[in-house]
């Protein structure tokens, strides 16, 4: 079900929506970007707060909006639905592998079709985004209210800005969304991590010995900042899959100063350049993780151009252990793209990506159990499937268990398991944020096996079944509830 006024044109349109809705609270004390803002969005979400409009941050030029995406309802809001697994419908309607039988199916193959339709960028020639124009001298980071969210940051970072790039040789696009480390009123550390598209297209300019031209928006339509988000493949372009959730293709303007597009209704837009080998040190920084990551080098962003609406408003969002606003972007994740991980892995009936195992640390799946070691073989299948590589432990357990129940999760792993048997220990790539593994970039993995076990894995002593109370008798005390006079 459509959400009233979606798609929005741009992220003012979104606030008003927020606004309108009760889902938006505007500060207008002074609050400090160095730490104090911080300090009030945790507090906020933890709560379960409201978005936050900072109409007065004391450094900075701007509005700082932020927390917009801190709770579900708000999530399933910047996307238009009622609620995330919608769009999870979607894809899976999409992808299914029938072909149409007679004029209902041809009439729905139609539908889908014309669902895509929709989805191009669509290229104009004017735009909000570029309303005012800073060119040379007068281009200044100092404009943004960028923050300081925890103490031993390695200085002020912008957290929310959607990055452009293109592959040198195939000008393939990629958008992606990276912490940026403001080393000066015009220059920006790049934290493009090992496993990321960026990474690859500025490997590749290096190699050329050529200049990667580089973009930055802040303040895009929300449907825009998910998607920067979303773990797509890099042949799939972000935009393509923005249109195809916002059911209307995303307006895309010519940069001014280099050969790339960005939202035309963006707040602001930053325009520029990575030098191939140049690097910078880049850290310390509180990320998602909940603790500080360590100073490294990476490539440096020269800005040459900086463009705005009029009166623009600026976006970012904090980081830190759960609970943060970033637990309701990865749970659409999680959501969203079920069908696809479905369609590549057949065996899987539901997953979950705790918010407590920082989304990708962990994953728990069910299955209907059909074969000796089948939870094994989904164990391998979902290490091959993309970003989940990087998953650290795989619980599996019966299609009987609530995924998102983590009281039942933890019944089945902690007691269906013999760890001599059911403990899979293996080696593969992690996280680049990862400070667990003894070597960056590779360590451990292990998955547990929580299923009921079969007599052909070796387990002979008979599966004893669990205790449950009988559907009659649970109908029976619901009938009469009341009368037992327990509040």
């Amino acid at each position: 079900m459509a959400v009233r006024g979606f798609p929005y044109s741009g992220l003012k349109d979104f606030l008003a929506a927020l606004e309108q809705a009760g889902e938006l609270h505007r500060v207008t004390v002074p609050v400090d970007p160095t730490l104090e803002i911080s300090e009030v969005v945790t507090r906020t979400v933890g709560a379960r707060g409201p978005a936050l409009l900072f109409e007065r941050p004391t450094r900075g030029e701007m509005p700082v909006a932020i927390n917009l995406f801190g709770t579900q309802r708000r999530m399933a809001m910047a996307l238009g639905v009622e609620s995330v697994d919608e769009i999870g419908a979607r894809i899976g309607e999409l992808v299914k592998p029938e072909l149409p039988v007679g004029w209902s199916g041809i009439r729905e193959g139609l539908g889908k079709v014309m669902q895509l339709k929709s989805v191009p960028p669509k290229k104009v020639k004017t735009a909000p985004c570029q309303q005012v124009i800073y060119r040379d001298g007068d281009v200044d980071l100092g404009r943004l209210p960028g923050l300081q969210t925890w103490p031993d940051d390695g200085g002020i970072f912008h957290n929310y800005g959607l990055t452009h790039t293109k592959h040198p040789e195939t000008g393939k696009r990629n958008l992606g969304l990276y912490r940026l480390q403001q080393h000066s009123p015009t220059t920006l550390g790049m934290h493009w991590q090992i496993h990321k598209d960026s990474t690859a297209h500025h490997a590749m300019a290096e190699r050329r010995g050529e200049r990667l031209p580089v973009a930055i928006a802040f303040g895009c339509d929300p449907v825009v900042s998910y998607s920067a988000s979303a773990p797509l493949p890099s042949d799939i372009d972000e935009y393509l899959f923005a249109g195809f959730l916002r059911g209307e293709r995303v307006e895309m303007v010519d940069c001014l100063t280099v050969p790339l597009q960005v939202p035309a209704h963006a707040q602001i837009v930053l325009e520029g350049y990575v030098e191939p080998g140049e690097r910078l040190p880049e850290g310390p920084f509180g990320d998602h993780t909940g603790f500080y990551t360590p100073v490294e080098p990476f490539p440096v962003f020269h800005v040459e151009c900086m463009t705005t609406q009029r009166d623009p408003v600026y976006h970012s969002i904090v980081t830190s252990k759960p609970p943060q606003e970033d637990g309701p972007i990865g749970h659409a994740t999680e959501r969203i793209f079920l069908p696809l991980l479905k369609l590549l892995v057949p065996d899987i009936v539901d997953y979950s990506m705790p918010e407590a195992g920082v989304f990708h640390n962990c994953v728990i799946v069910s299955i209907r159990k059909r074969y000796p070691k089948h939870a094994q073989k989904v164990m391998s299948s979902v290490w091959g499937a993309h970003l989940l590589s990087l998953a650290k432990l795989i619980v599996v357990v019966d299609d009987d268990c609530d995924v998102h129940d983590n009281n039942e999760v933890a019944f089945r792993a902690f007691s269906n398991v013999d760890y001599d048997h059911d403990l899979l220990l293996t080696q593969g790539p992690v996280d680049h944020l990862d400070h667990a593994s003894y070597q960056q970039f590779w360590g451990g993995k292990a998955g547990v096996d929580a299923t009921r076990k079969l007599p052909t894995e070796g387990y002979t002593r008979g599966w004893p079944p669990e205790a449950v109370m009988s559907p009659e008798v649970k109908a029976l005390v619901d009938k009469r509830w009341k009368e037992y006079g327990i509040s």
